[in-house]
């Protein structure tokens, strides 16, 4: 019966002590008020049972106890509540640039540099429910292949497209960070952010990586730039005559021009050398850039004080009625 009622006037509980006080009160009165007189014997009295009526009207002080502490609850302005929230984000706006090169394939990381980077993302995205997100992928050349968006279902059905071969390869890597920059330079977010992923040196492209940095600073987007690729030797597919074979390849990360990127836009550049380490970047990048949620409550309140009240006085007048109607003789 409680359950969602608040009260405006707390402070009316405190007269629920007098309930206590009033039984004691009853309880000492009654026995104190009894008429005493000596007898040789007391057994003709013991012999005169109490009516079922003598034992009743002693359950008229409930009435008047349980019904002075519903006019107590009555005071204290129960009022039950609905409520309803306008949620206001100031959310930040993000490009993922995916690397989708040939040597995306190496498997150092499982089961390779592409399907982990495509399922570390997908995780992303997922924890970033206010945060509009679009996706560039880039080889030889770059392509949107989801604009910014807030339906993140689309966005991770449209990762699951991505794969190798689909632009022919390369890595142009300053053309894959121009193209996101091209997605937010118009963009009114509190904060524009790329995140931009590739395991080597920028091989093509119109547009120097450097270059492409410096009109991401222009336009006040935040670059964070990572590196693929373990240190050393990775094993590389290639199909020969015989199927599959695997080649150890030198792992060639453009450390220095990634870091040039990041400083250069107020981003950080990370390397992630195993499944792990790329995981724990994403989430680094998570607790970088948070969206902020301004959330508004409004509350509209409803007195429930009379059914209380009603049944405080319905039970005052129950008392009464009893007293002088079938408790009178008694009384």
């Amino acid at each position: 019966m409680l359950e969602g009622i608040e009260f405006a006037h707390k402070e009316w509980f405190w007269a629920l002590l007098l309930i206590p006080a009033m039984l004691a009160f009853y309880v000492y009165r009654f026995n104190t008020n009894r008429a005493r007189v000596k007898l040789p014997s007391i057994s003709f009295f013991n012999a005169q049972k109490k009516s079922i009526k003598t034992y009743a009207y002693q359950g008229l002080i409930a009435l008047r106890l349980i019904a002075i502490a519903a006019i107590i609850m009555a005071m204290a302005r129960p009022q039950s509540s609905s409520s309803w929230q306008d949620i206001n984000t100031e959310g930040i706006d993000i490009v993922l640039a995916l690397d989708i090169s040939g040597s995306m394939l190496a498997e150092d990381l499982k089961p390779n540099r592409l399907e982990a980077s495509k399922n570390v993302a997908v995780d992303f995205i997922s924890k970033r429910p206010t945060d509009r997100i679009g996706l560039v992928v880039y080889s030889g050349e770059s392509f949107t292949q989801c604009p910014l968006t807030t339906d993140h279902d689309v966005l991770k059905n449209l990762f699951l497209e991505i794969k190798n071969g689909m632009i022919e390869d390369g890595t142009a890597i300053g053309m894959g960070l121009a193209n996101a920059v091209n997605r937010l330079k118009t963009s009114e977010a509190k904060s524009k952010v790329v995140i931009l992923l590739t395991d080597g040196f920028n091989t093509t492209g119109a547009i120097p990586p450097l270059t492409a940095a410096d009109i991401a600073k222009t336009f006040g987007i935040r670059v964070y730039t990572i590196g693929v690729g373990t240190n050393g030797k990775a094993p590389y597919p290639v199909q020969t005559p015989f199927g599959v074979q695997y080649q150890q390849m030198d792992v060639k990360i453009d450390e220095a021009t990634l870091q040039k990127i990041a400083k250069t836009t107020d981003g950080r550049y990370f390397r992630a050398t195993d499944n792990d380490k790329l995981a724990d970047i994403y989430t680094e990048i998570d607790k970088l850039e948070k969206s902020k949620i301004e959330v508004t409550e409004y509350k509209n309140k409803t007195e429930e004080f009379f059914p209380w009240l009603l049944l405080g006085v319905c039970l005052l007048g129950l008392e009464f009625l009893l007293k002088n109607t079938w408790f009178k003789a008694i009384v």
